[in-house]
């Protein structure tokens, strides 16, 4: 038996396994792909948590990390807006960075099941039981759900989630191009918005996030970015000058933004699978280092006797919803200010009249410095 099994091995997962670790406890991961590996994220991460992820071992330096503190926003028909950007941050491609991650977990003793996914999961007294699909069953005192913005885990526990009104899609490329390597941008398009910062290697992530309707009588996605983003100014030339290095994007469906449960039938949700901030608010990448952090933190005392379960699972909730939900709920409340023509120019000159307003709003999108 394994003292922790983690369901998703990203940022959260891969966090909440490393912290365990060090302190001597056993911790299988159950990861679909295997590392390393593309996802759909805009690969910005807040100085918030840089302490921390060289703490435990990441030299971002030597893996050749950007350093961000410039924002710039523009709206559908090519207004900008420049800013500083307060606390600033680093980019990093997820390909580099779980990977890095894996491996200081692989050095700590952490065990990994990969190219697999979760086909059960039951609690019969106080032990957990996951089957997966190779033909493997592993039980374990803990589950901690790190699956992401949606998984069939979810329909496994049988876990209600929200439907919202607007279905989304997410799609990213890696690009190469001539660019400011210390701006994050924002590029507003009818039904969505586009982000490019830098990554390692003199190459930068470009995604963006579109309402799904926008590919309807659409032939494909280039179609959809013609038609549609073409009309932001910025992000046709974007597009234009661009060298795109992926043979085809990376593409994500059914993105919902919705309040979700922090613990469900006793499992413990990290990252993304107990909330997801919009991308508009650029910070879902520390959010899901922090929130594996908090929980490692909990389920250790769990693990030694010092909490009962549902002691650990109260105090979870407690400790995310002081340090994420209002951040969260920030971040739903913008996403309404743009992707629409009107909305995102009266904001952009809203802010341009009140400049001392910018470093607020980016400031209420993100947390406070991790401690360890």
């Amino acid at each position: 038996m394994y003292d922790a099994i983690i369901i998703g091995g990203g940022l959260g997962g891969l966090t909440v396994a490393i912290e365990l670790a060090r302190k001597g406890f056993s911790v299988i991961v159950i990861e679909k792909h295997t590392y390393p590996f593309h996802k759909v994220c805009g690969e910005y991460i807040s100085n918030e948590v840089r302490s921390y992820v060289e703490h435990i071992g990441l030299d971002l330096n030597r893996l050749g990390a950007s350093n961000i503190d410039k924002f710039q926003l523009t709206s559908i028909t090519g207004k900008s807006l420049h800013s500083p950007l307060e606390m600033g941050g680093f980019g990093i491609s997820r390909f580099t960075l779980d990977f890095e991650l894996y491996k200081i977990a692989l050095g700590l003793g952490v065990s990994f099941e990969l190219n697999a996914s979760v086909e059960d999961t039951q609690r019969i007294n106080e032990a957990f039981f996951v089957d997966t699909n190779t033909n493997k069953t592993f039980h374990a005192k803990i589950l901690i759900g790190s699956y992401g913005k949606r998984a069939k885990v979810d329909k496994i526990i049988k876990r209600p989630i929200p439907k919202q009104q607007t279905s989304y899609l997410g799609v990213k490329y890696h690009i190469s191009i001539d660019y400011p390597k210390d701006l994050i941008s924002l590029h507003n398009f009818e039904g969505g918005y586009c982000g490019i910062s830098a990554i390692e290697n003199n190459k930068y992530c470009l995604c963006y996030l579109t309402a799904t309707a926008n590919l309807k009588n659409k032939s494909n996605i280039k179609q959809m970015e013609e038609e549609v983003l073409y009309k932001n100014p910025f992000l046709k030339e974007i597009f234009i000058k661009a060298d795109f290095l992926f043979t085809k994007p990376e593409v994500i469906n059914e993105v919902v933004f919705v309040s979700k449960s922090q613990v469900h039938e006793n499992v413990i949700m990290v990252g993304d699978s107990a909330g997801l901030i919009t991308p508009l608010a650029g910070n879902g990448m520390s959010i899901a280092i922090r929130s594996g952090f908090f929980a490692a933190q909990l389920i250790q005392d769990f693990l030694l006797g010092n909490l009962t379960r549902t002691e650990l699972e109260k105090l979870y909730i407690t400790i995310w919803n002081t340090n994420f939900k209002n951040q969260l709920w920030r971040g739903r409340q913008l996403q309404r200010l743009f992707g629409k023509e009107k909305t995102s120019e009266f904001a952009i000159n809203f802010l341009k009249r009140i400049p001392v307003l910018m470093p607020f709003v980016i400031r209420s999108t993100h947390g406070k410095v991790l401690e360890f």
